[in-house]
């Protein structure tokens, strides 16, 4: 029990709220949806090589298989951490944050394979990271 400049008591018990909320609900449905079209990009990629179009004399030249799993490996951790994110739990946070920069890099790098959806992916990843770094679990003052 605390007391405030005229002496009435007043009670300031802080309860944190478990469950996500504002910035951190954006950021976790954002990352299920980029780790989803994420996984479906690395899908394609592992399926059919020849589904997507590759360009000659690229620094960053790989086979697309491989970027295929890159994609793939990226967008199931990014779907998890986005679930864990609901839950409240602080791990998935700063696994978010990590795993949509290493997304944002290889999808910067996949941008002559696949233009449209690689800016797409970048643009949620910028998001996500934001939204991550913003945003905290809200507390409330109980009176």
């Amino acid at each position: 029990m605390a007391s405030n400049v005229s002496g009435t008591p007043t009670d300031t018990q802080v309860s944190p709220r478990p469950f996500a909320t504002g910035w951190t609900v954006f950021a976790a449905v954002l990352m299920i949806f980029g780790g989803a079209m994420a996984i479906f990009e690395g899908i394609a990629a592992i399926a059919k090589d020849d589904l997507i179009v590759v360009t000659r004399n690229y620094t960053y030249q790989m086979n697309t298989t491989g970027w295929g799993w890159i994609h793939l490996i990226l967008g199931i951790i990014i779907v998890l951490a986005g679930v864990a994110l609901f839950t409240g739990a602080v791990w998935a946070r700063a696994v978010g944050v990590v795993v949509a920069g290493l997304a944002m890099i290889a999808n910067f790098l996949w941008l002559p394979y696949y233009p449209f959806w690689a800016i797409v992916l970048i643009a949620i990843d910028i998001f996500v990271i934001w939204a991550l770094c913003a945003g905290t679990t809200r507390t409330s003052l109980q009176a």
